[in-house]
């Protein structure tokens, strides 16, 4: 099963081979295990295979070596914008959620909201959230709509980015999904018991 998970063009080759409908992948890995890069490469695989894929990224920011910030990009327009700064920064931080590293803009959560929604009016081939993460499952805010895009499963093949102490609250929230690991660059699947 490693095999088949260990790229985005053999994870897509295999999935979209068969007749797989409403399928949910839970991605899941600790900071800096390349959650993110392997959504990209997802994306780009997609695009090679003639596919659409929609939702968003949240590629980080660096300065030097030091992550300072996080961007959210929406997968249709490539449109980007500064989600999140590293608090305590120099940058301008909007007062809106935050966590023990972060300080979110409000107006880019609006916006992102706002690009969620409309997707919920079509159906998606394959739906990419990175990353729904402590500001959703435990506060209630930040991008809510990504929620319910995803409980309503008008999705052909769904990719959330969840970090692992949250992977209770996503298990309960959706219980078909199915969760991978990504590991130094390598994705393999995690039997849940």
């Amino acid at each position: 099963m490693q095999e088949f998970l260990g790229s985005p063009a053999s994870f897509l080759a295999s999935f979209f081979s068969g007749k797989n409908e409403h399928n949910l992948f839970l991605i899941t890995g600790t900071s800096g295990s390349g959650k993110t890069t392997w959504c990209e490469g997802l994306v780009n695989q997609a695009h090679q295979m003639d596919l659409s894929p929609v939702g968003i990224l949240s590629p980080p920011v660096y300065a030097g070596d030091r992550k300072i910030g996080i961007d959210l990009l929406d997968l249709e327009s490539r449109q980007r914008k500064r989600l999140a700064w590293l608090r305590g920064s120099e940058a301008p931080v909007p007062a809106g959620p935050a966590t023990v590293d972060w300080q979110f803009d409000p107006q880019v959560l609006a916006w992102g909201n706002r690009l969620l929604n409309e997707l919920t009016s079509k159906p998606q081939d394959l739906l990419i959230l990175d990353e729904i993460g402590p500001v959703e499952f435990e506060r209630g805010q930040g991008l809510q709509t990504g929620l319910r895009l995803v409980d309503g499963r008008g999705y052909r093949l769904a990719c959330v980015v969840v970090r692992p102490a949250l992977l209770p609250a996503a298990r309960e929230r959706w219980p078909w999904g199915k969760t991978l690991t990504v590991s130094a660059g390598a994705f393999q699947e995690s039997r849940r018991d």
